[in-house]
């Protein structure tokens, strides 16, 4: 079990368990003699049994740490859902605030350092609108970036679905 604390807006451990799980499957971001975690990070881990959060020693479970990431974050549960898919699915997701958008995701069997990720995320809740100004903006951002668009769209039962956009010349 992965034991986090959070000092302000950064979840963070120094526990051997946090690098031997960034080691083996890139849980979190190396950061000297600790182990950060983005928000969507510590919610997986936490809903699957692998770490505790604690708070000036008190220990936070799902529901709380869900609602103090929604006060930072109004898209935190659709990201969430989104994460937790690509997860489950075995890809590996990392966020992307450098690329103005969600995340970015790596191909199967490819670690961030080995190669590049292969799309750039943007999530959306179904209900949402969007105009086609904001969507060729995310998929210019996917183009320079040498990525392919990812719009994952979340149903409002936590279903994602997924369509890829890519450049092709003809």
């Amino acid at each position: 079990m992965i034991k986090t604390f959070v000092a302000g807006d950064v979840f963070s451990s120094t526990s051997p368990e946090a690098f031997s799980m960034h080691e083996k499957s890139n849980w979190g971001e190396k950061n000297g003699k600790r182990i950060d975690y983005s928000g969507v990070e510590v919610l997986y881990l936490v809903e699957q049994g692998k770490m505790e959060v604690f708070f000036r020693e008190k220990e936070i479970d799902f529901d709380s740490l869900m609602k103090r990431l929604i006060a930072k974050d109004k898209k935190i549960e659709t990201k969430y859902a989104v994460f937790r898919d690509l997860r489950k699915k075995g890809y590996i997701v990392k966020t992307a605030l450098k690329f103005g958008a969600e995340f970015r995701v790596y191909d199967k069997g490819i670690k961030p350092g080995e190669d590049h990720a292969k799309w750039v995320v943007f999530t959306v809740k179904e209900t949402e609108r969007t105009s086609w100004h904001e969507f060729a903006a995310k998929n210019r951002v996917a183009h320079s970036t040498r990525k392919n668009l990812l719009i994952c769209i979340v149903d409002e039962e936590g279903g994602v679905s997924y369509y890829e956009v890519e450049w092709r010349k003809v």
